[in-house]
């Protein structure tokens, strides 16, 4: 695990998240997600949107839902060197109408299980 964090904010500037290696942190530090490549996932699987350059998950308007990610990493433990507060967000530039900040539209996305899980037996 990577032991630099890389803070992910909302366009207003809110922190979000943590980037510590490729999973993701609350500001608590509970576990809500994972980034494979540049796609970002919570932690049950389901892909919410891509990495931008500027700390935001943003993903277009008009994409389709994907299926489950097939293989999602074991829940990590906690990283003793979580930062109890983030930097200053950067500036941000404008998006474009077919984009979306994620985390902008949907603030709560972390705290719901994914409707794609199959019921359990």
């Amino acid at each position: 695990m990577s032991d630099k964090p890389y803070f992910i904010f909302d366009t207003y500037g809110d922190w979000q998240a943590t980037k510590m290696g490729n999973f993701l942190f609350d500001t608590r530090g509970e576990y809500v997600g994972f980034v494979d490549g540049e796609d970002v996932y919570k932690a049950d699987g389901e892909w919410i949107g891509r990495l931008s350059r500027d700390n935001r998950i943003v993903r277009k308007r008009t994409e389709r839902r994907r299926q489950l990610h097939s293989n999602p990493p074991p829940r990590p433990v906690k990283p003793e060197n979580l930062p109890a507060r983030a930097t200053l967000p950067p500036m941000t530039a404008e998006l474009s109408f077919d984009t979306i900040d994620v985390l902008e539209e949907d603030p709560d996305i972390f705290k719901r299980i994914s409707d794609l899980r199959s019921d359990m037996d």
